[in-house]
């Protein structure tokens, strides 16, 4: 990564949140990692195998097999299709009434299989959850393990939050692999749409003027959406694909498709751009007489509500177990934000995602190379590092009287939050 003078002579913006560790503390992390290092080579194992059987949005079946059947290994409580999602499932272990969630991601991207990364994050999960449920008694505190299905395209965090799986959730954390190493992360709200035309087919030479062309619909909007980008909000985004524009050359084509992603910074603003970008839908069926509809399969992806306190005390442990940060500035994160359905989480409860660096030859995430490089060995041990990172971060939250109380002053609870529960 490179970043300018100016933005590496800034100050760590999270340092001020430094803590201490207590002579407590110390003891329950020494008993953390004798449990880690006897989990390493389980962990690893189950990485590589969710890496060779890449499963797409809410098919993880296999990968929430390997999940479960380690966790439960671990004598952790597993409830399955929670939600009404036949892949997710929660894991709980632990009866103390501070609640830590973890999540672990499953899902694959299509043809490129684990691009992002889901097997080092579902395995990292695992391996923070099973470390601290054999002190979650003595620690006063409940671990509950999640297997999100559906990140990439589907917002299966979102459905699970709406119906009830995360209530009672007093923090929540999950890690990510990337370029860079940041205890801190940035986000844009996102949301998707598909849009089919319908239009009349014809021949295209003998009878044209008998057609109704969706392909040429499908055309007119794009072109409106071009035009539109130069009037977009700083950080505002648009991009998509054409999925269907017609049946063959000498057919006018009667049914065409496009899919797209809007981004913006915010929820509010994600509103607005997706009124903007719905006129240049329908400018496409104006222009060409098709009629038009708009699918919208799943709720929006909101923006990323940092927890500095909570980001800051994974950063300490993770620098112990030897990650060097980037400490970037705000803005360069914020300039190259993608979008996670654990965004969602973070507008109601003290919620991390931090960044762990891969050093995949230059490739970054959603590439085949990206891929690959998940199962080398810096990739397993970044995996299991910062597994550990996690759960010594949870024995400092609930050991810390101050930051204890001030988790168990925010929970989630689906039928009454609004997004706006902590800050």
């Amino acid at each position: 990564m490179s970043v300018s003078p100016e933005t590496t002579s800034k100050p760590n913006p999270i340092a001020q949140y430094a803590a201490a560790e207590s002579s407590a503390g110390a003891a329950f992390k020494d008993t953390a990692r004798t449990k880690a290092e006897a989990l390493r080579e389980a962990t690893v194992a189950l990485s590589h195998a969710i890496h060779a059987e890449p499963e797409t949005a809410y098919q993880e079946f296999k990968t929430a097999d390997k999940l479960v059947a380690y966790i439960e290994g671990q004598g952790f409580t597993v409830e399955r299709g929670v939600a009404d999602l036949d892949t997710a499932f929660t894991a709980t272990k632990g009866t103390g009434e501070l609640v830590i969630g973890i999540c672990s991601e499953m899902d694959a991207l299509p043809e490129v299989g684990h691009a992002c990364a889901h097997n080092m994050i579902g395995s990292s999960g695992v391996l923070a959850a099973a470390v601290l449920g054999g002190l979650a008694d003595e620690l006063g505190i409940t671990v509950k393990l999640f297997g999100t299905p559906a990140e990439e395209l589907g917002a299966g965090k979102v459905f699970m939050l709406e119906r009830g799986a995360f209530d009672g959730v007093n923090a929540a954390m999950m890690v990510h692999p990337g370029t860079d190493e940041e205890s801190r992360h940035f986000t844009r709200a996102i949301n998707d749409y598909e849009v089919l035309y319908h239009g009349k087919t014809a021949h295209s030479a003998g009878a044209p003027w008998n057609g109704i062309n969706a392909g040429d619909a499908v055309t007119v909007a794009q072109v409106a959406i071009g035009l539109l980008r130069q009037h977009l909000r700083p950080g505002n985004l648009l991009h998509g694909i054409v999925t269907k524009a017609g049946e063959a050359p000498n057919i006018v084509p009667g049914e065409s498709s496009m899919y797209y992603n809007g981004r913006a910074n915010t929820i509010e603003e994600l509103e607005e751009l997706k009124l903007r970008l719905f006129k240049c839908f329908e400018a496409g069926a104006t222009a060409t007489g098709c009629s038009f509809e708009i699918k919208e399969d799943w709720p929006a992806y909101s923006e990323f509500r940092n927890d500095y306190p909570f980001s800051a005390t994974y950063q300490r442990n993770a620098e112990a177990l030897g990650r060097t940060f980037d400490n970037a500035d705000e803005a360069y994160l914020k300039e190259k934000a993608g979008s996670t359905d654990m965004a969602n989480i973070s507008l109601l409860i003290p919620t991390i995602h931090p960044s762990v660096r891969l050093n995949a030859g230059g490739a970054g995430n959603h590439q085949p190379e990206f891929a690959a490089y998940t199962v080398t060995e810096e990739a397993d041990e970044a995996m299991w590092e910062s597994g550990l990172a996690m759960a010594w971060t949870a024995i400092d939250l609930a050991l810390d009287p101050q930051q204890r109380a001030r988790l168990l002053s925010t929970r989630i609870d689906h039928t009454t939050d609004t997004g706006v529960s902590h800050s």
